[in-house]
Parts: C-alpha cells; structure tokens; sequence
C-alpha cells in the first residue's frame, strides 16, 4: 500500500548559515507499519518545509518510488516485506543517488549499522527515540553531515572513537 501527494513549488535543499533554507524537502516514508508512518507524518508536521510525497510498505515498492519520485530524503526501515530495508537503500543508492537516505528501524546491531552507513545511508535512527531525535537526524543529514543516535553500549564499543556520551552521533 502507498499513496502519493503531489507536491507543489519549486524544490531544492540550501544551506544557508546552516539553517535550512528552502521551499520544500521532498520526503518518502518507507515502514510495513502504518501507525508509525503516522507518527513519522506527525514528527515531520513541524518542519513545514518537509513534505512527505510518498508512503510505502514494502522495499520493492521503495525502490520503485525512489527512481521514479528522486526524493530528496527517505526514510527506510530495515525490517520491510519482499526487500529488506539494506537491500533496498543499496539498490536506491544505484537509481537515486541524490536521496538522502535514513534508516529508522529498531535493529540495533553494530555490524548492521555498519552496513547500512558503508553502502551510503547517511543517518541511523532507532525508533524508540524518533520522537525526539528524527528531526535533527534529518537536519544534520541535510546539511550533509552523517549521523546516527546512540545504539548501544556495543555500538559504543565498535566505534572506540566516540567518547562523550551523547545522544546524537555525528560521525566524520
């Protein structure tokens, strides 16, 4: 299941003293769950500038919407029917390679986030913590930066690196 919202106005994300300045962020919700789609949709109300043009459930699907639609940001979950969420952000990559790519999921394994950073995800989100940490997730991938929230003390562990104990990681 999907829907697509037409969107309106001129696109394109710009920086801008590192605010974001620009008329509309195009945003594709992938997640087989639809109440959290609706809490994503919610999170993202507050930023008048993020519209979501399109919801789906499954990877295939995502993948298909991401080459047609090219949205400027997506957010994928992992656990996803037919394709996987890594499969799919892999394949995104190829056919997408503008979009953005976060993964809200709620796999917390360092090898998996890993993976998903190597093959080009550019934030990492759990989901017990989008309520309060999607946006700047989204803000700081806008900006260009990568970003994951803290996973685990195994994640911690994996990445000797980062020290401070921070809510939000900002990876170089």
């Amino acid at each position: 299941m999907f829907w697509i919202q037409q969107p309106l106005g001129d696109f394109g994300v710009q920086i801008d003293g590192g605010y974001l300045a620009t008329s509309s962020v195009r945003v594709l919700v992938v997640d087989d769950f639809e109440p959290f789609r609706r809490v994503v949709g919610s999170i993202l109300q507050k930023q008048p500038e993020l519209q979501i043009i399109c919801e789906v459930s499954d990877g295939l699907r995502a993948v298909q919407m991401a080459e047609e639609l090219q949205p400027d940001l997506i957010l994928l979950d992992i656990g996803l029917p037919l394709l996987n969420g890594i499969e799919a952000a892999r394949q995104i990559r190829k056919l997408a390679p503008e979009s953005k790519i976060i993964l809200v999921t709620m796999e917390s394994s360092p090898d998996v986030v890993q993976e998903a950073l190597s093959l080009g995800a550019q934030g990492y989100v759990l989901k017990t913590h989008a309520g309060s940490e999607l946006l700047a997730a989204v803000e700081a991938v806008l900006e260009g930066r990568q970003l994951v929230n803290e996973l685990s003390d195994r994640f911690r562990d994996a990445r000797p690196a980062i020290k401070q104990p921070l809510t939000l990681r900002y990876l170089p």
